[in-house]
This record gives structure tokens, C-alpha cells and sequence, in this order.
């Protein structure tokens, strides 16, 4: 919240009409227009740091005594998870936990990848998108929801590897064990690539490149010409209610011919910000748990592939999908209140 008092306050806008629209998109018990007016007077003396200042208060529970009880039981397996730790120390809160694990002990080393070291002013960006969303949604809750249509696409191998997830370890610095070598799974010389589009009702198009094919903006052209076809077959009442067509902004999407496309056919598109993969739903709903769910399988032709991908979306249900749009409002809003960064869970 205070990221967005930041954000509005950057573009000159005033502490009252910062309320208004806060208390349109999150009520009336959002912070109070003496709060913001505070948090605009800050930000304007400089104050960068949008969280709360360290004080004392009363002390924790955590002591020396259950630190080393939980630091003893992750030694023996550096890959209990806080669930884990909280069957073997019920008498401990998971927020007592988390704090002795985290903060006390050790961190959870998993590399995440992301495309682009953000400077502030690519988290301007983001955090407009944020407040456009926040805003549209505000008025329109699920109906909004209900018109978005979005796509990616994915790279599918014949030996799918495992996540990284799977293979997270508990890091105890200096004085754990020696790390145990993790061996890269065997390049795969063949992949096919596809694009998937969706809804909160379910998949509309599975589109599978042929062998040695990539994605250009007249391949790009042909996907969405049959994503129109199929959702005049599957959602005609998408077509009197609108379509917002929500993907990123890669080349092939981005191209003048795409986007006279686009509008040729009078499909409402919502911006994407760049270097945002965290706020495409393919990438951290559908995609993810593809490959989770695929992590270590092998595939003898093309056709195995494609027939365990099509088998796969198949047997997921219409809440997956549900919930994977639903997910946009709490990334946005978190988007909004961690100043444009990027959105990690």
C-alpha cells in the first residue's frame, strides 16, 4: 500500500485523490487520509524504505533451547520442509518455526531466474499495470476475470528434468555438510514447442509447432486466427461479453502485424509490463505445475509427447484453471505493495 502512496505521489498526484482511489479499489477501511497524507510528506523529505522501522516490543518465544533442538533434527535431513518440522515439534507454532529456520539458522537455497535486474524506473511500469488491474477488477470483480483469455508458449521435451523445488536443501553456511553434486539430466536433442491459451473455464488451444519450426509473428498470426475460431465454437457468449486477451509482450506478440490483427478482429488487450513473467498466468500457474507434474517422465516420438500433454490438461479440473486467473488480483496487489518488484510466490 505504501509502494502505491510512493508510486501516485511520484506522478504528482494528490494526497486526497490517493485516498479516493485506494478506498475505490479496497474500501473504506483502507489507510486513513491522515496516514497517507504522512507517508506523502515522508516520501517527499526522501524516505525510500516503505517498511515498518525496527522497535522493541516484548520479546520472542524463540529461544537458544529450541533453536538447537530444530537445527539437530534438519541435519539429519536438510530437506525437511517447516510442515515436516512442525509433525516433529508440535508445541512449536510454524510461525516460530519459520522464524528459527529462516532467520536463525539457515535459508532454503533454490535459484529463481528472472529476465532482468528492475531499476526503478521499469517498476513504474508494473505497479501502473498493477493499479489499471486493481481498478478494473474494483468495478467489475469476476465478470472482469470472466473475459480474460491468455496464452503462452512452452518447450516441451522428450526427457522432461526435474524442478528445481523438488531438489531444494536447507543451507547451514560453512559448517553443514559438503554439497552433494546435482547431475544434470541428459540434454534432450528433441523438443517440441506449443502454445496453450486459456481461461478460468479451461483450455481453448493447444497449438504444437512442427519440428524445427519457431514462433514469428505469422506463426503467431495463424495461433490466434484459430484461438478465434475455437472460442466462437467453445465460449459464444464470450463473444457478446468481450475478450480481453491477456499475454506478454514478446516479439511475435508485440509485431505490427499481431496487433493489427488483434484489432481487426476487436479483441481488447491488456497491457503487459515487460520482464514480467511473474504476472503471466501460464508461466506461474499453468506451466509450473506442468512441469512438476512431468519431472523426470521420457517420451519415445512426437505424438507420445503431445498425447501425454493433451492427456495431462485433460485430466486437470475447471478449479485449476479458475484458480489460476483468480491468482492475477493477489500478484497485482502484491505488485503493488512490494514497489513493482518481482512477485515471487
Amino acid at each position: 500500500m505504501r509502494s502505491l502512496i510512493r508510486f501516485l505521489n511520484a506522478k504528482n498526484v494528490k494526497p486526497a485523490e490517493i485516498h479516493r482511489q485506494l478506498v475505490e479499489i479496497y474500501g473504506e477501511n483502507v489507510m486513513t487520509d491522515g496516514m497517507i497524507r504522512k507517508w506523502v510528506r515522508q516520501s517527499n523529505d526522501g524516505r525510500t524504505n516503505v517498511h515498518d522501522e525496527a522497535r522493541s516490543g516484548r520479546s520472542s518465544v524463540v529461544n537458544d533451547g529450541l533453536v538447537a533442538k530444530v537445527n539437530a533434527k534438519i541435519r539429519e535431513n536438510r530437506r525437511f520442509t517447516i510442515r515436516m518440522l512442525y509433525e516433529e515439534f508440535p508445541q512449536i507454532s510454524k510461525t516460530a518455526l519459520h522464524e528459527i529456520v529462516t532467520n536463525r539458522l539457515n535459508r532454503k537455497l533454490c535459484s529463481c531466474w528472472v529476465p532482468k535486474m528492475l531499476t526503478d524506473a521499469h517498476k513504474t511500469k508494473p505497479l501502473g499495470c498493477a493499479l489499471t488491474f486493481l481498478t478494473r477488477y474494483s468495478e467489475d470483480g469476476n465478470e472482469f476475470l470472466n473475459k480474460i483469455v491468455t496464452g503462452d508458449e512452452t518447450c516441451h521435451g522428450f526427457v522432461m528434468s526435474l524442478q528445481n523445488q523438488n531438489n531444494c536443501r536447507w543451507n547451514g553456511g560453512t559448517h553443514g555438510p559438503p554439497q552433494q553434486n546435482k547431475f544434470k539430466t541428459t540434454s534432450s536433442a528433441h523438443k517440441i514447442m506449443c502454445s496453450v491459451f486459456w481461461d478460468r473455464q479451461g483450455i481453448l488451444l493447444v497449438d504444437f509447432l512442427s519440428r524445427g519450426e519457431t514462433i514469428n509473428a505469422v506463426r503467431c498470426c495463424e495461433t490466434l486466427r484459430k484461438l478465434w475460431r475455437v472460442i466462437q465454437n467453445k465460449r459464444r457468449g464470450m463473444q457478446r461479453q468481450g475478450i480481453v486477451l491477456l499475454h506478454d509482450n514478446a516479439r511475435p506478440h508485440s509485431a505490427g502485424v499481431t496487433q493489427n490483427l488483434i484489432q481487426q478482429f476487436g479483441r481488447e488487450q491488456f497491457y503487459h509490463p515487460p520482464y514480467s513473467p511473474d504476472l503471466t498466468p501460464s508461466n506461474y500457474h499453468l506451466f509450473l505445475k506442468l512441469k512438476r507434474d512431468f519431472g523426470g517422465r521420457r517420451f519415445e516420438s512426437d505424438d507420445d509427447a503431445k498425447n501425454g500433454v493433451h492427456q495431462w490438461l485433460s485430466s486437470l479440473a475447471a478449479s485449476f484453471f479458475e484458480e489460476g486467473i483468480d491468482k492475477l488480483v493477489l500478484r497485482y496487489d502484491k505488485c503493488l505493495n512490494n514497489g513493482g518488484s518481482y512477485v515471487e510466490k
